[in-house]
């Protein structure tokens, strides 16, 4: 019984852990073609912020938000500044995306040193079935669900889902309907950083806080990403459970290192099988 549950426990986090940490890369990827290698470093500013914010008085979870809004602002600034010159330009943006992160990782270092003050894993834990489990992971799994579901209602019921996902599809085309594409890409690259940004809040009080914080989350991302595809609300879900599964199977019979292992010969497989990842297995399934 005990290890049903902690297999399941494992699952549920890591599963929490996948969506949080790609939901921003994918909508980015997806709704941009931007392939934002500054990722974790997004992340890291939000647990930055939560951080020294709480350090300051600040209740956790507005620290949390507060770290949401100001990578989210910061997003927007990168975007109108530098990502918007290349657009239609996947390898240049890779490369300008991947200098942003250095100098976001080499300033962090000089201005916040090499380790920052912690914040304690609140919640504590709860005993069952002779185990002890985190409270603070299973909030992070209803998180993660709320985050699915809260995005599924702007891109499919809201008036600016509408023209992203227009966007998308064919940006001449809507911007020739009247729809402001360049607005679009800037709040959609803000959405993707502000959402980033929240992972980094959200995991503060788990990790040791470093400038290289967001390096942790960068691997799990880009392959959840990989295998999920294009469209976040259709292929990421599948994906992080399938991903969550073959991680959680692999660290438990052979450990971490196997466990990451698992999940990038998942990815090279999914490639191989389905090459427009779940999005398209998911899209051939309802059409």
């Amino acid at each position: 019984m005990l290890q049903t549950i902690s297999y399941l426990y494992q699952v549920a986090d890591v599963f929490a852990f996948l969506v949080l940490a790609a939901a921003g890369l994918a909508i980015i990827f997806g709704m941009m073609g931007i392939i934002n290698m500054a990722h974790g470093e997004f992340i890291a500013v939000g647990a930055y912020v939560t951080t020294y914010s709480y350090q300051a008085g600040a209740p956790l979870i507005v620290g949390m938000l507060l770290g949401a809004v100001v990578a989210g602002l910061f997003g927007v600034v990168i975007e109108r500044t530098i990502v918007r010159r290349f657009y239609h330009r996947p390898i240049d943006s890779l490369v300008a995306t991947w200098g942003i992160s250095l100098m976001m990782t080499q300033g962090a270092l000089l201005l916040f040193g090499s380790g920052a003050p912690g914040v304690g894993t609140p919640f504590g834990s709860v005993a069952f079935a002779g185990g002890s489990f985190s409270v603070y992971r299973l909030v992070l799994v209803v998180v993660a669900v709320l985050m699915l579901a809260g995005l599924y209602l702007v891109f499919m019921k809201t008036r600016f889902g509408v023209h992203a996902r227009a966007t998308m599809q064919n940006a001449a085309m809507a911007r020739s309907l009247g729809v402001p594409v360049d607005r679009i890409y800037a709040a959609t690259f803000g959405l993707g950083a502000a959402l980033a940004g929240l992972a980094g809040g959200l995991y503060a009080p788990t990790m040791t806080l470093s400038p290289m914080i967001g390096s942790s989350f960068v691997i799990e991302a880009f392959v959840t990403v990989v295998a999920g595809g294009a469209d976040v609300l259709v292929g990421t879900p599948p994906a992080a459970i399938a991903l969550a599964v073959i991680k959680a199977t692999a660290t438990a019979f052979w450990g971490q290192v196997y466990g990451v292992m698992g999940l990038l010969v998942a990815v090279c497989l999914v490639v191989r099988i389905l090459p427009e990842g779940f999005t398209g297995w998911m899209t051939r399934r309802r059409a």
